[in-house]
Formats: C-alpha cells, sequence, structure tokens
C-alpha cells in the first residue's frame, strides 16, 4: 500500500518529533503537532488529556532533556499504515529520568506528516 517515498517521509517527521522531545524547541512544534492533536496518558491511575497547545506550553516551561544533558534513548518499535496519508507508529522515548512509549497516529495534512494524537505510557523511571 505504501511506497518508499512514502514511508521516508513519515520515519522524517518521526525523526522531527524524537527531536522536539530532546530538545523541546517549541519553534518547530507546529512542524511536527497538527492544531487539534490531543495527548492521553493515565499518570497515578488518571487519564490525562492535553490538548496540543497546553503541550506546547508544558514543553516551553521546562528545561529540555538536551539542556540537562540527559541521556538520550529512542527507538522507532513499529510503523502501520492505514492509507497513504495516515499511519500509526510506536516509539519508545527517554524524556529525563522518565522512559515513555508513545502510540503516535500521524496524517499527512497538506503535504506534511503531523501528529494528530497521541497516547503516551510512562514505561519506567531511571535514578539518572
Amino acid at each position: 500500500m505504501t511506497n518508499a517515498a512514502t514511508h521516508a517521509a513519515l520515519l522524517v517527521a518521526v525523526d522531527q518529533y524524537l527531536e522536539l522531545m530532546y530538545d523541546s524547541d517549541t519553534e518547530r512544534f507546529d512542524s511536527v503537532f497538527a492544531p487539534s492533536a490531543q495527548l492521553h496518558g493515565l499518570r497515578d491511575g488518571s487519564l490525562h488529556i492535553l490538548p496540543a497547545a497546553e503541550y506546547r506550553k508544558l514543553l516551553a516551561s521546562n528545561p529540555s532533556p538536551k539542556k540537562k544533558n540527559a541521556p538520550r534513548q529512542q527507538e522507532v518499535l513499529f510503523v502501520d499504515f492505514a492509507s497513504l496519508d495516515q499511519a500509526l507508529v510506536k516509539v519508545r522515548v527517554r524524556i529525563n529520568t522518565i522512559i515513555y512509549v508513545d502510540y503516535l497516529s500521524f496524517h499527512l495534512v497538506n503535504g506534511c506528516w503531523l501528529v494528530t494524537a497521541k497516547s503516551f505510557h510512562a514505561e519506567k523511571r531511571s535514578e539518572t
């Protein structure tokens, strides 16, 4: 269903997401997340929902893992295309001392792959 160029373009978008998670450069936020994107995750048994605009503010208000010289750990675990303009990507990414598993819904919007939904899970905490 997909071709090499579509797959490569999606992986570039995934890399941009991972870069944003490491350096928190909100100047690039709009090239990663759709304005309507929502983030969902459980914390302490409660569902937390963040609209993209709130998540952007959260990234901007905290020191990035890059500024903290935190170890960088990221991997793409799964890529699945529903069509040429919709895909699901599962990644593992370390943000400071927490390792997350994220499910990212991507849509091709005006020629750009954007995260339209993110479901996150805190998989593990590290001491360092």
